[in-house]
């Protein structure tokens, strides 16, 4: 169970870590983003992550804003990880220990 928890936690990070950096490059070139090499690796490593949250989430949410709910969807997704791997290696023992 700990290593499913450490894996869902290194893609979350990972998936959260492009939504990051793909926020910054946005931000260094606004207009020109979409022809950034780099932008364009980010989106595709964030892709799986918001395609999944503009699935769940209500049509209300405009296109543009679902980075953002899918960066806290990541986040929140992230600290219940963590949170389990602290419960597993503090409360549950091991076995053959």
């Amino acid at each position: 169970m700990i290593l499913f928890l450490s894996i869902v936690k290194a893609l979350a990070e990972v998936a959260g870590l492009a939504l990051i950096g793909q926020a910054v490059v946005a931000a260094f070139n606004p207009m020109k983003r979409h022809e950034n090499p780099i932008y364009k690796l980010f989106a595709l490593l964030a892709s799986p992550v918001n395609r999944v949250v503009r699935i769940i989430t209500p049509k209300l949410i405009v296109d543009e804003h679902v980075p953002f709910v899918s960066f806290f969807f990541l986040l929140l997704i992230w600290l219940c990880a963590t949170a389990g791997r602290i419960y597993f290696l503090k409360y549950v023992p091991v076995a053959g220990a």
